[in-house]
C-alpha cells in the first residue's frame, strides 16, 4: 500500500497559466521525490497599469512517501 501526501504550492509566470504550472511542478520536483500528480486548484492574474502582468496558479501536488 502506498502512502501519499499532498502539499499546496503557488507559482507565477509572465507567459501563461500553463507555464506557471510547469514552474510549480519543476520547483516541487527539485525538493520532493516521487511526484504523482498536480491538481490546479485555482488560477488568477495580477494586473499592472490596467493590463495582465502575471499569471498565477495554486496547485495541490501529490507525492508518494517512502
Amino acid at each position: 500500500m502506498a502512502v501519499l501526501k499532498v502539499i499546496e504550492i503557488m507559482a507565477e509566470s509572465e507567459k501563461s497559466w500553463e507555464d506557471a504550472t510547469r514552474i510549480a511542478v519543476s520547483k516541487a520536483g527539485s525538493s520532493v521525490k516521487n511526484l504523482r500528480s498536480a491538481f490546479v486548484q485555482s488560477q488568477s492574474v495580477t494586473v499592472k497599469n490596467g493590463e495582465v502582468d502575471k499569471f498565477r496558479v495554486n496547485l495541490k501536488i501529490t507525492f508518494e512517501v517512502d
